[in-house]
C-alpha cells in the first residue's frame, strides 16, 4: 500500500513539476515574445520615420513662403526627435552607433533653432541653406541604408533578439545581417560630424565639454589621495577607484567608499584633478543649524575649489538640507552656466555633496558687448503685476542653447517670488523662473 501512495506521490510530483516547467517555459517565450515584438516595432518606425526625415527636409528645400519653412522646420525636429527615440529603444548598446545617433540630434538641433526664430527678419543664409542640403543628402543615405536592412530582415525572417545576443556574447557578429547593416548605416555618417560642428549648429552656443580645465594629468594614485581632502580624509586604503572609458565627455577618475549605513563617491577630472559632482548618502537628523550657518559652511567648502570671483546667489532648504547655489561673476555680470551647488546637511553643518559640473565645462573667459537698452527700458517688459526687489546683469543659456546677455530682475507676487531674464540686446523675455521660497541673498564672494 505504502509503495502505491510513494508511485502516486512521485507521478503527482512529476506532472507538477512538468507543468511548472511548462508554464515558466510559456513565461520565458511570451517575455521574449514582447521584446521581439517592441524591436521590431522600434526599428520598422525609426526606418518610417528617417524616410519621412528625408522626404520633409526636402520640401523644405523647395519652400519659397517663410511663413510655411518654420513649421516645416518645427515638424523636422520633431521627426528627428521621434527617430533618436526609436534609436534608443533598439538592442544597440554595444555597437556603436554614437555617430547616427549625433546625426539626428544635430539635425533637431539645427531645425528647431532655425524654427524658433523669425525668419522674416532673418531668413536662412546661404550657409543654412547649404546645411539643409548636406542633411537631406545624408538622410537619403540612411534612408537607403535601413531600407535594406529592412528588406533582407522582412525576407528572412531575422530576429532582433539574436542580434542582442551576438552583441552581447561577441558570438559571429561579423555574421549578423543585421549588425552589418547597422555598422554600414554608421559608416555613412562617418565624416559628417565636422560639417556639423562647424556650421551655426556651434557657432552661437557656449564653449563646452571642459575645453578650458586647467592643470596636469593626474594617476589614479593622486587620484585617492585629491578624493581623500575632498571625502573629510577619508583613508585612500578605503576608496575604490576606477577611471572612465571612452566615450566619456571628459576623462575622469571616480573614487568611491562603503562605511556602515554611509557611503559616497566622487568624480575628478584625469586633467588637473578637479571634483565634478561629490555625493554622500547618509541619514540627516532633525535640523540643528540654520541655514545661514550652513552657508557659511558651503562657502568654506566651495573657496576651496579656488576659483575667483564665485558669488552665492541661493539658499534653499529642502526637508534636513541647505542647498546652496553659486555663480561666477565676471565685472558684476553673473554668469548663470558657470555654476557650483553645494548641498550641507543641517543636523551637524557636514558637506554632503557640490556638484561643480557645469562650472567646469562652461566656463570660459567671454568678451560681452554692453547693452543695448537701458535697465529702465527692460524693467517696462517687466510685467506690472509684480514687484522688483533687485536687478543684475547676467548672462544666462536660452532655449536655444545660446548665452546671452540678459537683465535679471528678482521680483514677487503675492508669497512667491520669480526670477525674470530680459534680452538686453532686444529686450525679449528670454526666461521666468518660479523659485521655491523667498530666498537669502549673500552678495560676499567666496
Amino acid at each position: 500500500m505504502g509503495k502505491w501512495i510513494a508511485i502516486i506521490l512521485l507521478s503527482l510530483t512529476t506532472v507538477g513539476a512538468g507543468i511548472w516547467g511548462y508554464k515558466e517555459n510559456q513565461d520565458k517565450n511570451a517575455v521574449l515574445i514582447q521584446a521581439e515584438n517592441s524591436y521590431q516595432r522600434a526599428f520598422h518606425e525609426l526606418t518610417y520615420n528617417v524616410d519621412l526625415l528625408h522626404d520633409k527636409i526636402g520640401s523644405s528645400l523647395a519652400m519659397n513662403s517663410r511663413n510655411r519653412l518654420s513649421p516645416q522646420l518645427a515638424e523636422i525636429w520633431k521627426i528627428s526627435s521621434d527617430a533618436s527615440s526609436d534609436v534608443g529603444q533598439l538592442p544597440l548598446t554595444l555597437l556603436p552607433f554614437n555617430k547616427t545617433e549625433e546625426f539626428l540630434h544635430d539635425i533637431g538641433e539645427f531645425t528647431y533653432r532655425t524654427a524658433v526664430r523669425d525668419l522674416e527678419k532673418k531668413p536662412l543664409s546661404e550657409e543654412e541653406i547649404q546645411m539643409l542640403e548636406e542633411l537631406h543628402k545624408k538622410s537619403g543615405e540612411i534612408e537607403g541604408e535601413l531600407r535594406k536592412v529592412q528588406n533582407v530582415v522582412m525576407k528572412d525572417n531575422l530576429r532582433w533578439m539574436d542580434v542582442e545576443l551576438a552583441l552581447a556574447t561577441n558570438d559571429e557578429v561579423g555574421d549578423n545581417t543585421i549588425v552589418n547593416g547597422f555598422k554600414t548605416v554608421e559608416k555613412s555618417v562617418d565624416g559628417f560630424e565636422g560639417s556639423v560642428t562647424n556650421t551655426s549648429l556651434g557657432s552661437s552656443g557656449p564653449q563646452k565639454s571642459f575645453r578650458n580645465l586647467e592643470g596636469e594629468k593626474i594617476d589614479e594614485k593622486q587620484a585617492k589621495e585629491i578624493a581623500s581632502q575632498w571625502l573629510e580624509k577619508v583613508p585612500t586604503d578605503k576608496l575604490t577607484v576606477t577611471k572612465s572609458g571612452k566615450g566619456a565627455d571628459v576623462p575622469m577618475y571616480t573614487a568611491s567608499f562603503q562605511n556602515g549605513d554611509k557611503n559616497g563617491y566622487i568624480d575628478l577630472t584625469e586633467k588637473g584633478g578637479h571634483p565634478l559632482t561629490i555625493m554622500i548618502s547618509r541619514k540627516v537628523a532633525e535640523p540643528k543649524i540654520s541655514l545661514y550657518e550652513a552657508s557659511e559652511k558651503a562657502k568654506k567648502y566651495a573657496k576651496r575649489l579656488k576659483i575667483s570671483n564665485l558669488e552665492l546667489v541661493e539658499s534653499n532648504q529642502y526637508d534636513n538640507m541647505g542647498v546652496f547655489r553659486f555663480l561666477y561673476t565676471q565685472n558684476d555680470v553673473r554668469f548663470f552656466p558657470d555654476s557650483v551647488v553645494v548641498k550641507v546637511a543641517l543636523d551637524n553643518g557636514e558637506v554632503l555633496g557640490m556638484s561643480s559640473r557645469d562650472y567646469y565645462n562652461f566656463h570660459s573667459e567671454r568678451e560681452l558687448n554692453e547693452p543695448e537698452i537701458s535697465l529702465e527700458e527692460a524693467r517696462a517688459k517687466v510685467n506690472p503685476n509684480v514687484k522688483v526687489q533687485e536687478n543684475h546683469l547676467s548672462v544666462i543659456e536660452n532655449d536655444v542653447n545660446e548665452q546671452v546677455l540678459c537683465y535679471e530682475f528678482l521680483a514677487t507676487m503675492e508669497n512667491t517670488t520669480y526670477r525674470i531674464f530680459i534680452n538686453a540686446t532686444n529686450g525679449q523675455e528670454e526666461k521666468v523662473e518660479t523659485l521655491k521660497k523667498a530666498e537669502m541673498k549673500f552678495n560676499q564672494e567666496v
